[in-house]
């Protein structure tokens, strides 16, 4: 099945990823990465920016209000739900400027995940690491290049998760005394269609994967078929989400890095489809 895209806003991002929808926000938010801003859709259409740091990776809502932006080696929190509210810094979380983090999320009782890679994408500097209730991180995948796409099936019992690189999603299985654990993989991307970014977890268990230099989403089923696919006019898809009222529009956020943009002028807009399926609201943390 192809669905078709349509573009939300124009190419108003350098590197657009993270789009994360929250009823309490009242709408969409997601992050221009690597110009360290945060992005905030209004009910006009209009897109509010905000600067936070170097990096602005993740953007999630806090189960108790606020929010939590995942900084270049920080951990910001928010106590209020605001675009605009006071953010305060848990502390660097390590001292080597070559790494940052990049794209996370959260288990279904609440612990945040943060990936992380090298500037230069050397192989194997990476991590997928666990903030601890005191703002550390502990390593809970090592040796990874490029922790990406990170989310839960709808019983909360398997994590889908991608390090770009390799090309696969794999799952995981998981549980609250033992986490992650017997990851294996569950859908190979051909080359010849990109590599896997961001990702999301529909209400029927199927994954939704950015396609990185492959200009289109794939859903695959719970049982890792491909059997959706959303073709769209620009190359570096990075990631997706599932908003609006009813959880059932996919937002897609899209890069222009290093992007000719005489051939693809709308690269760096949001766009988003209808593809018939509802998605669930965002995990939260209790950070």
């Amino acid at each position: 099945m192809t669905i078709a895209a349509y573009t939300v806003t124009g190419p108003i991002a350098e590197h657009a990823e993270g789009p994360v929808w929250s009823g309490r926000w009242g709408g969409l938010r997601w992050v221009d990465m690597l110009a360290g801003d945060l992005l905030e859709l209004g009910a006009d259409g209009g897109v509010r920016r905000r600067h936070v740091g170097a990096v602005a990776a993740i953007i999630r809502p806090r189960a108790g209000g606020g929010f939590v932006v995942a900084a270049e080696r920080e951990l910001l929190l928010s106590d209020d739900d605001a675009f605009d509210a006071p953010l305060r810094s848990l502390g660097q979380a390590w001292a080597d400027p070559s790494i940052r983090m990049n794209e996370g999320g959260c288990d279904p009782d609440g612990r945040l995940y943060v990936g992380t890679m090298a500037y230069d994408q050397s192989p194997g500097r990476g991590a997928l690491h666990v903030v601890e209730p005191d703002g550390s991180l502990r390593v809970v995948l090592a040796e990874v290049t490029i922790s990406n796409g990170f989310d839960f099936s709808p019983d909360g019992t398997l994590a889908y998760y991608a390090d770009t690189v390799t090309g696969r999603v794999d799952v995981l299985d998981y549980d609250p005394g033992h986490g992650l654990t017997g990851r294996r993989p569950f859908a190979v991307v051909d080359p010849d269609q990109g590599a896997p970014d961001g990702l999301t977890v529909d209400a029927e268990g199927g994954v939704w994967v950015a396609l990185w230099q492959g200009g289109a989403v794939h859903r695959y089923t719970p049982e890792g078929r491909l059997d959706a696919v959303i073709q769209l006019p620009v190359r570096k898809v990075t990631a997706v989400t599932f908003g609006g009222e009813n959880l059932d529009r996919l937002f897609i956020t899209t890069s222009r890095l290093d992007v000719d943009r005489s051939r693809q002028p709308d690269a760096g807009a949001l766009f988003a489809a209808d593809p018939g399926i509802p998605g669930r609201p965002p995990l939260p943390t209790t950070l």
